[in-house]
Parts: structure tokens; sequence; C-alpha cells
């Protein structure tokens, strides 16, 4: 007999209704929800990150949505897994179920199977090498990691920098540094887990009405984000899905159809890089649907949590 404590999880694409299927397992079993939505952490961006509502958020607990501000450019997959760590020990405390709710697997992967233990790079390292020019940090990469150059975009500034601040810093590559694991937790949970693979056609519909709605309801809060200038201009927010082309609108620089259009297409096309991820990285075992209707799928989590 498995005699660990539950934690269930729903993964699955943007727009793919994992929310809603969440909340009805908080309310049948006593459900904390925890967020594994990459975006959904930040305070600043409700609507164009379809965190749950506030009205959502009263209904049942809710945990690591809207918590980080959109100024903190340091915030990981590594600081996230160590905040659900807690959340889900503290749900389990107080007899509760930990509900994990997002699409981000890199989150999921962290929690469950740890991250390579890259130690803190030197402030003033990390300043000096995020200064230079994309170009420069990149030929500089090529020197000292060849074949993280290669694989990586060359005017990628995030990734470029992060790879050659580690190999100055440590002396080890990035990629090597990969071959280790730390801090993972799956192996002290009982994870019951469904993956929403929805139909592709029927999923991209629903995004392209929820941007639609998104592009209306959500220039305000752009706005709003615009006008801090406390926010570097490389910040994640900024890159966002979505910010990118409402900001555009709210300046001016295009057309609430266009926008919708930009929008809608960078959707589609993360959440094709979120079905490849869940068809092929997550564990055999975790159970996989392509139900689209709402009873269905929560008739197959109810099986799931029970077996």
């Amino acid at each position: 007999m498995n005699n660990l404590p539950k934690v269930a999880l729903i993964a699955g694409p943007t727009a793919s209704g994992k929310s809603a299927l969440a909340l009805a397992i908080a309310a049948a079993h006593n459900g904390v929800v925890i967020n594994a939505d990459s975006a959904q952490v930040y305070a600043d961006l409700r609507i164009l990150t379809a965190r749950p509502s506030a009205e959502e958020e009263a209904s049942a607990p809710h945990r690591l949505f809207g918590h980080v501000d959109a100024a903190d450019a340091t915030y990981s997959a590594a600081r996230w897994a160590a905040e659900a760590t807690r959340a889900i020990d503290a749900t389990l405390a107080e007899g509760r179920l930990p509900i994990l709710v997002g699409g981000t697997g890199l989150y999921v992967r962290t929690l469950l199977d740890g991250i390579a233990p890259v130690p803190a790079i030197d402030p003033a390292l990390r300043e000096q090498i995020r200064a230079l020019p994309v170009a420069e940090a990149h030929a500089a990469l090529a020197q000292l990691d060849p074949p993280a150059a290669a694989r990586l975009n060359a005017a990628d500034t995030t990734r470029v920098a992060r790879a050659l601040e580690v190999v100055r810093g440590t002396g080890r590559t990035l990629a090597n540094w990969q071959t280790e694991r730390a801090g993972g937790i799956g192996d002290r949970l009982d994870v019951r887990a469904l993956i929403l693979i929805p139909d592709r056609d029927w999923l991209n519909a629903r995004i392209d009405q929820r941007f639609a709605e998104m592009a209306e309801t959500s220039q305000a809060e752009v706005t709003a984000l615009l006008a801090r200038t406390d926010i570097p201009q490389d910040a994640p927010i900024r890159r966002a899905i979505g910010v990118p082309e409402i900001a555009a609108l709210v300046r001016g620089e295009t057309s609430l159809t266009d926008a919708i259009a930009a929008g809608s297409l960078a959707t589609r096309r993360y959440a094709k890089r979120q079905y490849t991820w869940l068809r092929h990285q997550p564990p055999a075992a975790w159970t996989r649907t392509d139900a689209r209707d709402f009873p269905t799928r929560l008739q197959q989590f109810e099986t799931i949590l029970l077996k």
C-alpha cells in the first residue's frame, strides 16, 4: 500500500479549462489550489494571465497566485518550487488536499525532480554580464561554452547571459550542472495527475475567443504596467504572452483587430509548446485525457483520486 500523502495535479495547455476543474476538485475534497503557472505568480496582470478572479479565489483557498511584484526580475522555477513545497506541506498539515494547477512544465519538473544545484552567481559578475550587448555576450559564450552558444538563439538576451554567467562564475557549463538534480519532493508524495490534451482546433478556438475578450478588458492593467519606471525593460513580465501586443495597442502603434490577431497567434504558439511537453515529458503513468466536456473530466479525476 502506498501511504504517501496525496497531491492532485491538473496540467494542460493554456485555455484548456484547468482552473474550473481545480475549483470543482477543491470543493469536493477540501482542497487548496496551488498555482503552477509562471505568469500567474505576478500581481500586476490578473486579466491578461487568466488568473482566477477574486470571486473564484474566494470560493476556495488559493496559494501562489499574484504574490510576486512585476519589478522582481529574479523570480525563478527554483524559488517557486521552494514556495510550492511549503504550501503543499502546510496544506497537508491542515488535513486538506493540495491541488497543483498550471501549464508550466519547468515548474512541475523542478518541484518533483529537483533542479541543477548551480551556486549563486556573484552579483557584480552577474550585473557586468547582463550589461553586455547580447552579441558580445554570445561571442564570449562561444569561446567558453561552444555547445551552448550553438544551441541558443544568439539574440536571446536572458538565456545567453545566464549561460555565460554560470560558466564564468563557476567554471562549469550550465549543461554540466544540469546533469545533477537536488531538492525534488516527488519521492515523498503520491501525485495523482490528470493531463488535459484536448483537440487542437477546439483549444485554438477557445484561445482566440479568450484573447479577444482580454484585449478589451486588459488595457488598463497593461497601461499601469507600462507606467511603472521600476520594472526593467528585460523583466519577464514584459515578455509575458499578450503584453507586447496589448502594449502596442495602448501606445497607439496597432489596431485592436491586429493586436487580437497577434496575441492569439502568440498564445497558440505557446500552447503548441505546452502540448509537446505534456505529451512527452511527464511520467507515462500520469493519465492523459482528450475529453473536452467538464463532467467527463471531473469523473476522470475522481477516479484517479480514489484508485
